[in-house]
């Protein structure tokens, strides 16, 4: 069973890691899964109670290799973390099948209350390099956090995440929840934002060059009128 899990997780990283060359680099030189590994085993021991083994062997885990998981968090199938430095995952989160984090990523707690207090990730997940979502809030099937973003509220499936705080800026259909994440062409809603507000200012200066227009000549008829008019009433010399 244990050895069965290596050939799926070994399996799961050179399918969503296309720098992966070859079983032996994969198994060798790759701290996400040794992490989830070492997990495994924290993770076990916790269930039994023997809290400080299990805190052991998580702190040996981050030592050597930068990724933090406490040894309560509860972690599916085939979860792949590519480079892994800096993440830090939460004692009550839980982490479904096939999701996908970057380094950076942080997974916690916004509470110091003895319960459910660090995020429900779904399945099929992919998190960007230095997310942080913080919290007892679900993380839909299929949904793609985006690089720097903070999330804090709840995340529907399919759906699409940027910014701090996070805002959805996409939703995908059940059929297209795939890992085809490209952080470089994520929408920008700042950007968007600043761009309408470009455009209605460049609408309104367009409309008070207008105005100006009209009023200038409304202000020439006007004193063209008054001119005429008191040369009409000039008495002839």
């Amino acid at each position: 069973m244990f050895i069965d899990r290596i050939r799926e997780d070994i399996r799961s990283a050179m399918t969503k890691d296309p720098a992966a060359k070859n079983v032996l680099e994969v198994f060798l030189c790759y701290p996400g899964l040794h992490a989830l590994w070492m997990h495994r085993a924290a993770h076990f021991f916790y269930t039994k109670r023997l809290y400080v083994l299990s805190r052991i062997i998580s702190h040996a885990a981050r030592f050597l290799t930068g990724i933090e998981i406490h040894p309560g968090a509860k972690i599916g199938r085939r979860v792949f973390i590519d480079h892994g430095m800096g993440v830090v995952i939460g004692e009550t989160t839980e982490i479904g099948d096939d999701t996908l984090l970057y380094k950076g990523v942080v997974l916690g707690g916004t509470s110091l209350e003895k319960e459910k207090r660090h995020p429900t990730i779904g399945k099929n997940v992919t998190i960007g390099s230095n997310a942080c979502i913080l919290g007892p809030v679900t993380i839909g099937n299929g949904a793609r956090i985006g690089s720097g973003s903070v999330v804090v509220k709840d995340v529907p499936d399919g759906a699409t995440v940027v910014g701090i705080p996070g805002r959805i800026v996409e939703k995908k259909t059940a059929q297209k929840l795939a890992l085809d994440f490209e952080h470089g062409n994520l929408p920008d809603p700042i950007a968007d934002v600043v761009r309408i507000m470009l455009k209605m200012q460049h609408e309104l200066e367009q409309r008070i060059k207008s105005l100006e227009k009209e009023h200038q000549i409304k202000a020439k008829d006007i004193f063209h009128d008054y001119e005429e008019k008191a040369q009409d009433e000039m008495p002839e010399a």
